[in-house]
């Protein structure tokens, strides 16, 4: 038979559309053609393919060669397809049997020797392959990755000739089991809350945040616990669950860093630096690759500086912030890839980072001050729940050896799964991501609490955004203490986080 069909399938965001290689051999003058809307990596797969066909010691058949990858319309892209030609050609050419082929999708990258190299995308690929109700065959390497799919059927090759072998029936290929699949647990070296000193404040804004999963933004001088509080916003967060898992592991799959089995229900923790594009941030290129927003989906994205990155780049945040994705446009296609990540943020208060020592230390006029706080936009701002001040620390306190009544992680963990069940029992989402018309269900208030947020709103100011993030920030204060409704000491304590809501003319006022 001169034609044959395999099945293996594409990259487009996280999703993994079906693609159809039809392979024909024809008579005329020797030669093979792919078409089918191939980017220049896939047209080079004719001649790797062809080298390990003939070094895996495969007849290379002397015709004309047509490979059509179906749909048309659709572009391929990157080495993934090396296999899938090479077994339509074998197919075609009658050396492999044809029955096995419609069971089976086919993933690989040919090495000139025929054996097979890794590809982005494994456990999107099985993850579509298993709805599809076929079994995968991709490079060992990649199989630990693909198998988390549950209930996928995988089968890991380390060369061209097993799979081969697998489909003639002399000599199949095990399938594909994890050994041990990791827990979705904190790791027991990750950085634990216990580790920061003082800065009581700081830590029950980051239980809050935690808790409703809201936006945080610290302000203080360097070197007073910033970064160290960020870095450990994941330990007291509780445990993905195996939906969740999935998504961020399918994000890194498809990401030039790839997926480890080890990082599997891990939240993720990115850390751009303040120099990054606006591109690496949302994610782009011209074949879109997810950005630094989609690699924290279901995780933390901690910008330090805030002030530094570019105006432009952060201005990109607002849409994902609210809308949990980011659609990426060209022109040919587009790619959407998810973002609902918890930003947490960082900054010095003013240019020099010490405005309002007691040493003195500062010089920044209001005019330099005013224009440092003014590269953040008002809109990005009311996006950010909870604004917290992080004072300089008493030498005594540094000095002094930690005290036995800090929480460690664990124990506030427990608190914020505690409220975290009962958001999800109560609206079946988290504090953040509820709608206005969610909130004014969810945060009715008494009279006194509702007399305070109104002479709030009168001398602050707040936008209808900030108000409803006040709101919300009051719910999940309350969750945190098991009240089953909002009073007008959670309202108090919710609107005591928007610091920059109360700073006179752009500038963060000394503590006290």
């Amino acid at each position: 038979m001169s034609l044959a069909v395999i099945h293996t399938r594409a990259q487009e965001g996280i999703s993994a559309p079906a693609v159809t290689v039809e392979v024909h051999l024809a008579n005329g003058l020797p030669g093979l053609s792919i078409v089918g809307l191939p980017e220049a990596t896939v047209k080079e797969s004719k001649d790797r393919v062809r080298a390990a066909l003939l070094n895996a010691q495969f007849d290379f058949p002397a015709r004309r060669i047509t490979i059509n990858l179906a749909p048309a319309d659709l572009p391929k892209d990157g080495s993934r397809f090396d296999l899938p030609i090479a077994l339509g050609i074998l197919a075609a050419s009658g050396q492999i049997p044809n029955d096995a082929l419609h069971t089976h999708e086919f993933v690989g990258e040919l090495a000139l020797t025929g054996e097979l190299r890794s590809v982005r995308g494994a456990l999107p690929f099985a993850l579509h392959s298993r709805n599809a109700g076929r079994a995968v065959i991709l490079p060992q390497v990649n199989a630990d990755e693909a198998a988390l799919a549950r209930d996928a059927v995988v089968f890991g090759a380390r060369h061209l000739l097993e799979v081969c072998e697998h489909l003639r029936g002399t000599t199949r290929l095990a399938p594909h089991v994890l050994t041990e699949i990791p827990a979705m647990t904190p790791a027991p070296h990750d950085p634990d809350l216990r580790d920061v000193r003082g800065q009581h404040h700081a830590k029950r804004a980051l239980e809050i945040a935690a808790a409703g999963g809201h936006n945080l933004l610290f302000i203080g001088p360097p070197g007073t616990g910033k970064t160290m509080l960020a870095s450990r916003l994941t330990s007291i967060l509780p445990p993905l669950s195996e939906e969740a898992a999935l998504e961020a592991a399918a994000i890194a799959s498809i990401s030039d860093q790839g997926f480890t089995a080890a990082s599997w229900g891990r939240r993720p923790y990115r850390a751009p630096h303040h120099t990054a594009s606006a591109v690496a941030l949302v994610g782009g290129g011209s074949q879109p690759r997810p950005g630094e927003i989609s690699l924290a989906h279901h995780g933390v994205l901690f910008l330090d500086e805030l002030p530094e990155f570019d105006r432009r780049v952060l201005e990109v945040l607002r849409g994902p912030l609210e809308a949990g994705r980011i659609v990426i446009s060209r022109a040919a296609h587009q790619a959407e890839f998810p973002a609902r990540f918890q930003l947490i943020a960082a900054m010095n208060p003013c240019p020099c980072g010490y405005l309002g020592d007691a040493n003195g230390r500062c010089r920044c006029s209001a005019e330099n001050v005013l224009r440092y706080r003014a590269r953040l936009s008002g809109p990005l701002l009311d996006r950010i729940d909870l604004h917290v001040e992080v004072p300089a620390l008493p030498h005594e306190l540094m000095r002094g050896a930690q005290t036995a009544n800090e929480p460690s992680s664990a124990d506030v963990r427990e608190r914020v799964h505690a409220a975290q069940t009962r958001q999800m029992a109560r609206a079946g989402k988290l504090n953040h991501h509820l709608t206005t018309t969610e909130t004014e269900r969810t945060c009715a208030l008494d009279k006194a609490a509702e007399d305070l947020l109104e002479q709030a709103v009168i001398r602050l100011g707040f936008s209808a955004r900030a108000f409803h993030r006040v709101l919300r920030v009051a719910r999940s204060i309350a969750d945190l203490a098991d009240a089953p409704a909002i009073q007008a000491t959670h309202i108090g304590e919710a609107i005591s986080y928007r610091r920059l809501d109360r700073a006179p003319r752009g500038a963060v006022a000394p503590a006290g």
